[in-house]
């Protein structure tokens, strides 16, 4: 199974031991309290729709404000537990600062079987971390994304 493909958007700033990476806190009440309920602001590609496009919509609609300019780095897919692949493209966005995330919201059934629905924010919190910070918060298959964003060898790009 090739997994639903996400895109988003990894922004950094800083250089070395003092890189910081801007990270997203999952809403709603399955992330509360969890390990690793962080994720790089992301959304599923729509049919035709062009990766980074998608990436740069999807930080908005998550964040609530655009996606700050910038050259941008490829740093492929990456695979989470669930088969879902994601499309990171890494920004640099030494400026970049949100008073308040002001996600969209997803209706989800609560408690699961109920029939009840309540509207939830996809992203509740969003803030810049160490890289030594964002490898204890991302989901685990995201991690890879970091040490592509440093270059690191090891991971096979």
């Amino acid at each position: 199974m090739t997994g639903v493909l996400s895109a988003g958007l990894l922004l950094h700033r800083g250089t070395g031991d003092a890189t910081e990476v801007f990270v997203a806190h999952m809403g709603g009440p399955f992330w509360r309290g969890r390990a690793r309920a962080w994720s790089v602001p992301k959304g599923i590609v729509e049919p035709g729709e062009d990766a980074l496009a998608t990436a740069r919509r999807e930080f908005a609609e998550e964040i609530g404000v655009p996606a700050p300019a910038g050259p941008v780095r490829d740093l492929g897919e990456v695979r989470q537990a669930s088969g879902k692949r994601v499309r990171v493209f890494a920004v640099e966005a030494p400026a970049f600062a949100v008073a308040e995330v002001r996600s969209n919201t997803v209706r989800i059934e609560l408690p699961r079987g109920s029939g009840r629905s309540v509207e939830v924010p996809e992203v509740d919190d969003a803030r810049w971390v160490s890289l030594d910070e964002a490898r204890e918060l991302l989901v685990a298959g995201q991690v890879a994304a970091l040490d592509r964003l440093l270059g690191d060898p090891a991971d096979g790009r």
